[in-house]
């Protein structure tokens, strides 16, 4: 179970940075990744499910990181956001995004920064596992 949760964590690092990476190669068709996101029902439980997921496996997985408390809670708030979305209309979602969307596409410089960020905080919490 640990190597598992530790392949979603390590994945979830490697889907942030290459997000990052292609907001600032091909910025269109990160646009369209982006504006997917709570498009339609399929997609919005599809989403928070693997939320859920990665957000699980952080938390069962952060005792093995370096500064597990911060991990720990990284992952819970993955996985209660998740399992909240989940409970309501896919639609209050959406709706959500409609109105959320354009800030982030306004600053998707911005947001790939903190995309990248966030993957090399998850890569430095793992590298525990890997150098310890």
């Amino acid at each position: 179970m640990r190597v598992l949760t530790g392949i979603l964590v390590v994945a979830f690092g490697v889907f942030l940075i290459g997000l990052a990476v292609l907001i600032a190669d091909k910025p269109q068709l990160a646009e369209r990744f982006l504006r997917s996101f709570a498009s339609s029902a399929r997609t919005h439980y599809a989403e928070q499910s693997l939320r859920l997921i990665v957000g699980g496996a952080m938390a069962s997985f952060a005792p093995s990181m370096w500064y597990p408390r911060v991990f720990m809670l990284l992952g819970w708030m993955l996985a209660i956001t998740a399992a909240v979305l989940l409970l309501l209309p896919w639609r209050w979602h959406h709706e959500f995004g409609k109105r959320a969307m354009p800030l982030v596409i306004g600053h998707m410089r911005l947001f790939a920064v903190g995309a990248f960020a966030l993957g090399m905080l998850v890569f430095y919490g793992v590298s525990r596992v890997v150098f310890h």
